[in-house]
């Protein structure tokens, strides 16, 4: 498999180490949106390396969401010459509907900007695992 690009594999929420395993556990439960299996069980990467490990996604969070919303009550004013209170009345909606998945995104960003893609690494977990 080759070598996807960083955000490429953190939008389709992948393990960053063999790019293949799921970071998030399917189906996606509103209770526990961003419950992850404790490893990879492609390659054995650990999803949670250390606590407090996923602080940082907060912070990416909480940056990208600030823009995205900037620029979606922006073209709302700018392009689309609605008021302002109209504008955060759509703002609201929009975030609803974000807000989980762009969770999910920093998470998923975070890990993938810290765990660097080995293309060998499943068959060294294979290795370990089965006592090759």
């Amino acid at each position: 498999m080759n070598k996807r690009n960083f955000i490429v594999n953190a939008v389709l929420c992948k393990c960053p180490r063999c790019q293949d395993g799921n970071l998030f556990v399917k189906p996606m439960q509103i209770t526990k949106p961003v419950d992850m299996p404790d490893q990879c069980p492609q390659c054995g990467q650990q999803y949670l390396p250390e606590p407090g490990f996923y602080y940082g996604a907060m912070f990416l969070s909480y940056i990208l969401s600030g823009f995205f919303f900037l620029g979606v009550v922006g073209c709302c004013i700018i392009i689309f010459d609605m008021s302002v209170n109209s504008s955060m009345l759509l703002l609201v909606g929009v975030a609803v509907l974000t807000y989980l998945p762009l969770i999910r995104f920093s998470r998923s960003l975070w890990i993938n900007l810290m765990v660097k893609y080995n293309p060998r690494a499943k068959e060294e977990h294979k290795k370990t695992t089965f006592g090759d």
